[in-house]
């Protein structure tokens, strides 16, 4: 495969610079001035935050075209971050249904939800930063040369086979087949031997009741951590496992570009949760979505592992993560599941 090359931002620092005060921004207005005061997230409140994440995402994909890709007459850079975008944003449903049982199986009031979700996605922006610089740094490094993969004829060169990739694409294979399958009953009654409820049970001690919204309170002159402290480590805990299938899927879009594949993932889930607060209140719009996530993930993972072979446009895998997305979502409103 042959490798793009990794410098194109140096003359551009400016779009990481607006990149990093944008979101800061609206972190700073979702949390001190909208939600300053905890309360329930309405559906209309989800949906207009849902758009406005979205719509910021959609203007900085915009950004990348005319500053990345216009003056060079391509639309590579748009059409990763899409994909990537996408990719992200579809696989972040599963997740979405783990914090439902979370917050369920802890009895988190929901005008708390909101201010357990923020600050667990503020832990995912520093690990996702992680993941992907990282695997960006790991993937240039595990290229090899191996004579019977045969002659690129783009390039006359013998063809690559990228180490990371090759075993990400395997993974993500047998993700999505595991994704297809039916669930298994108990999720709710075992969430207390997630390793997040153990290691805060191991260091802390852990008051059995809320002291409003906060995280730590004082009991008899001990210092404790209240259910919301434990609903979040099990939050993070969560989103550090559903990464390890996320991060090697839009590694396939743009493996050697962190700042398009962690620009578009940070993005995706900053909007995270007002489209859990729409989800918990219309779980009938994605009953039919896993099926949907696991074709992607067969997708991905059969792209990785062809990639010394063949390699898809990102404009047509942003076609085909769509119609797949489109095609599932229409299935399920189609297709209801019935109510218990």
């Amino acid at each position: 495969m042959e490798n793009l090359p990794d410098d194109h931002m140096i003359n551009h620092p400016w779009l990481i610079g607006g990149f990093a005060i944008a979101v800061v921004i609206m972190l700073l207005l979702d949390l001190g001035v909208f939600n300053k005061k905890s309360h329930t997230i309405s559906n209309k409140e989800a949906l207009t935050w849902s758009i406005v994440w979205i719509t910021l995402s959609m203007v900085f994909s915009g950004i990348v075209y005319f500053v990345l890709d216009k003056p060079h007459g391509i639309t590579d850079n748009f059409s990763k971050y899409q994909a990537a975008y996408w990719i992200e944003k579809a696989l972040s449903v599963d997740n979405l249904f783990v914090f439902i049982l979370v917050f369920k199986f802890f009895k988190i009031p929901k005008e708390y939800q909101h201010k357990v979700l923020f600050w667990g996605i503020l832990g995912a922006l520093f690990f996702r930063a992680i993941f992907i610089f990282a695997g960006v740094q790991l993937i240039k490094v595990t290229y090899i040369t191996l004579p019977f993969l045969g002659i690129n004829p783009e390039t006359g060169d013998t063809r690559q086979l990228n180490v990371v990739l090759f075993i990400f694409g395997i993974f993500l294979i047998i993700a999505g087949i595991k994704s297809a399958l039916p669930e298994k009953e108990g999720d709710e009654e075992n969430m207390s031997k997630n390793i997040g409820v153990r290691l805060v049970h191991k260091f802390f001690k852990v008051s059995p009741d809320f002291d409003g919204d906060k995280f730590f309170t004082i009991q008899n002159g001990i210092k404790m951590v209240t259910p919301l402290f434990v609903a979040l480590a099990v939050i993070e805990i969560t989103d550090l496992v559903f990464a390890v299938d996320s991060i090697p899927a839009i590694f396939a879009i743009a493996p050697d570009d962190p700042f398009i594949l962690y620009t578009s993932n940070i993005f995706a889930i900053l909007g995270l949760r007002s489209l859990y607060f729409l989800l918990a209140n219309s779980m009938d719009m994605f009953s039919k979505l896993h099926y949907g996530l696991a074709v992607i993930l067969v997708f991905i993972g059969t792209k990785m592992l062809i990639m010394p072979f063949y390699h898809f446009q990102s404009t047509v895998s942003l076609a085909i993560i769509g119609g797949v997305l489109s095609i599932s979502i229409i299935a399920s409103l189609m297709y209801k599941p019935k109510n218990d």
